[in-house]
């Protein structure tokens, strides 16, 4: 299935039906009152969070969705049938924007909750509600109030504990196939990984959802290459990982790739470097062991960086994942706490 993150949309609740103008006109009354009835409600559009999808495909084709208006009134006092909401599935972490104002509207977050995004027209009077002592057949009814109509933009932002973020081929598609049950695609050549996947670890205690976020490169705050497109995903994240290829196909130290991809993090609106980091060194198989000191001692020497926050693994082994991913528990159940 393909991954789409951003839609747009024209919602259009229901119309409100008009009230009717009616007298009573039965064999012995033959002067009878006014009996119209008002209008129905037209039908609301409603957003409910579904956890059983999670991308905006199904809106690609399907772009304006219109819900049933209220009916009208009748005689003898009869309301009309009010229009049927129109429901709406979408992912757990969408993000509701008015697309003519860009104001953000609603951030659909909680699975218990159906969002009223546009509300149906009241319907309108019979003229039974204009009767008075100085007009005892009044012919008045009004008409029912027009839906809301609303364009809209969703951007789909994943809710994720732990985003992995780092340059194109640094392993975070394996590590995440490693460790999880998630099938991301692995090659040895940039932006293998076109999409953001999230692959659930299942802890001694409890559970966490990662995401990996698809490789960054150099300027991808200011929409170079596919990092603009997915930074946005680990926006919500508590903790990032930070992996470093210690094998690139670049002459690029460990230490400028995490300066590089910090400086991306700090360029995104949202100043993702706020968040808790940790650096994961991978493809130790490769690397002689005194060389990984000399890396570890330059990352913790030029960048300040905590030994405690640095870890060195091997994504394709497996060696160092399951240290990782104890500690990984452990801090998340402490920000969570």
């Amino acid at each position: 299935m393909n991954f789409i993150d951003e839609a747009f949309l024209e919602v259009r609740a229901g119309d409100g039906g008009s009230g009717a103008t009616s007298f009573r006109r039965e064999k012995y009354i033959p002067f009878g009152g006014p009996d119209g009835g008002d209008g129905g409600k037209g039908g609301d559009i409603v957003l409910r969070v579904n956890g059983n999808i999670n991308t905006l495909i199904d809106f690609q084709n399907k772009k304006v969705f219109q819900a049933k208006n209220g009916k009208a009134g009748s005689g003898k006092n009869k309301s009309g049938i009010a229009g049927d909401d129109l429901i709406i599935d979408i992912p757990n972490g969408t993000v509701i924007y008015d697309d003519e104002s860009g104001d953000q509207l609603i951030d659909c977050t909680d699975k218990n909750m159906n969002y009223l995004i546009a509300r149906g027209g009241e319907g309108g009077f019979g003229n039974t509600r204009f009767k008075s002592s100085t007009n005892r057949a009044p012919r008045k009814s009004t008409p029912g109030f027009k839906g809301e109509i609303k364009l809209l933009r969703l951007e789909l932002k994943s809710l994720a504990d732990v985003g992995l973020v780092g340059f194109p081929n640094a392993g975070k598609s394996t590590f995440l196939n490693k460790v999880s049950a998630a099938k991301p695609k692995i090659g040895n050549y940039p932006f293998t990984t076109l999409r953001p996947h999230l692959g659930t670890i299942k802890g001694v205690e409890s559970s966490y959802v990662i995401a990996d976020i698809p490789g960054l490169i150099e300027g991808a705050s200011q929409g170079a290459g596919l990092g603009i497109k997915f930074l946005k995903h680990i926006s919500r994240t508590g903790l990032l990982l930070i992996f470093v290829d210690l094998m690139p196909l670049e002459e690029l130290k460990p230490a400028k790739q995490i300066t590089l991809l910090k400086n991306e993090l700090n360029s995104y609106k949202d100043d993702l470097t706020q968040k808790i980091s940790w650096v994961i060194c991978n493809k130790i198989d490769l690397i002689d062991s005194s060389e990984l000191k000399n890396i570890k001692k330059e990352i913790e020497s030029e960048l300040k960086i905590p030994s405690d926050n640095i870890y060195f693994i091997s994504a394709f082994t497996g060696e160092g994942t399951e240290i990782l991913l104890k500690k990984l528990e452990t801090e998340i159940f402490r920000i969570e706490s």
